[in-house]
């Protein structure tokens, strides 16, 4: 399986998918400040991807904290990995539960500290890909038995710890013996569709075909597209979700078309402070991204360029939330707060904990 991200002999281990496809590097990170730029310029990118590297990021910063200066280093630690990506929540979610194992160790050595804070983050690493299968395994019913499955930016293996979301239904499906195949949209400016999307599906043999953003309303209006399945980077209350720009596009014509659209993501996605789409922050990316295409110029000199790196999809165009916990429908305000209140698994966590205090206690 892809591993994006890894914790490797004391160092954060990243799958650089700024390269992919044409070259497999991964980078080694010692520093803590290293990792954060890493998110920030999207050596690793995906909402489950970004958290899973925070929170290693995080306990690999504190390895070199001063016993002394411990509560102030963890504090400015986890203040720049907030500011890396201000979109997806699983970041901040991510940061919190890190939060949480730091003040539940206060008082004990700074051996165990460090200790608690590493199993915690390879926790959520762990988590994260038994939550994805579950979460495939839920979404793989949706699927029709035969058909074509749109999806938008890359929701897989790549954006996660492994196995993905989106694209973890569509594997769940094909591994339940359904005969789905994919258009990836290339998913301009930064073309994570084209690059990665394509790039895991070819490696796990599953039918692929590539198309440009706007060749999907003439595809939908082909009869050609049977479902859609995407990703997000937050949901609201509401059930509103922000996902990669142009997601938006897609579900308007997915409509128009009485084609479903469904969003796939955890529950760590699901943001509760966040009333509606309107409380979603969206992030603004360089305009480097857009003026320019590997490396080489395509637009003019001195010429304004907007790159919102997200929208949202507002709630009435989506059949379905599908996340480790089930399936939410509307009114998603109901079935969404639902989900978040329903026990989550947290086995490996525990174990992990107990195995990381007996440990200490040596």
């Amino acid at each position: 399986m892809i591993r994006p991200v890894e914790w490797r002999n004391g160092a954060v281990v990243l799958l650089d998918q700024r390269l992919l496809p044409v070259q497999e590097v991964y980078r080694v990170y010692r520093d803590h400040r290293e990792v954060a730029r890493a998110i920030k310029d999207m050596v690793v990118r995906g909402a489950p991807a970004i958290g899973v590297t925070a929170a290693m990021g995080i306990a690999l910063g504190m390895m070199t904290a001063r016993p002394r200066e411990l509560d102030r280093s963890f504090e400015r630690i986890c203040k720049r990995f907030a500011a890396t990506r201000p979109t997806a929540v699983n970041l901040f979610w991510a940061i919190e539960r890190m939060q949480r194992s730091f003040a539940a160790a206060r008082g004990r050595s700074l051996e165990v500290v460090r200790e608690i804070l590493l199993q915690e983050a390879l926790a959520i690493h762990e988590e994260d890909i038994a939550n994805n299968r579950a979460l495939g395994a839920y979404g793989a019913p949706l699927l029709p038995k035969r058909g074509t499955v749109l999806t938008h930016c890359n929701a897989g293996a790549l954006a996660t710890a492994g196995y993905g979301t989106a694209l973890g239904v569509i594997r769940a499906a094909r591994e339940s013996g359904k005969l789905v195949t994919v258009l990836a949209d290339e998913t301009r400016p930064f073309l994570q569709g084209a690059r990665l999307t394509a790039w895991e599906l070819k490696k796990d043999k599953i039918p692929v075909t590539v198309i440009t953003d706007n060749m999907a309303g003439h595809l939908f209006k082909s009869g050609n597209i049977d479902a859609v399945v995407v990703g997000a980077d937050r949901i609201a209350a509401n059930g509103d979700a922000a996902n990669k720009i142009g997601t938006y596009t897609v579900a308007v014509l997915a409509a128009r078309h009485g084609v479903p659209f469904y969003v796939a993501a955890p529950v760590s996605t699901i943001d509760p402070d966040s009333k509606s789409g309107d409380d979603i922050p969206i992030e603004e990316r360089p305009a480097r991204e857009v003026t320019h295409l590997a490396g080489e110029q395509i637009t003019p000199r001195g010429v304004r360029v907007a790159n919102p790196a997200f929208d949202v999809t507002p709630h009435d165009l989506i059949a379905a939330i599908i996340t480790d916990r089930g399936v939410a429908r509307a009114p998603y305000t109901k079935s969404l707060a639902k989900l978040l209140k329903a026990t989550p698994r947290r086995s490996s966590t525990i174990a992990k904990r107990t195995s990381a205090k007996k440990a200490t206690r040596r």
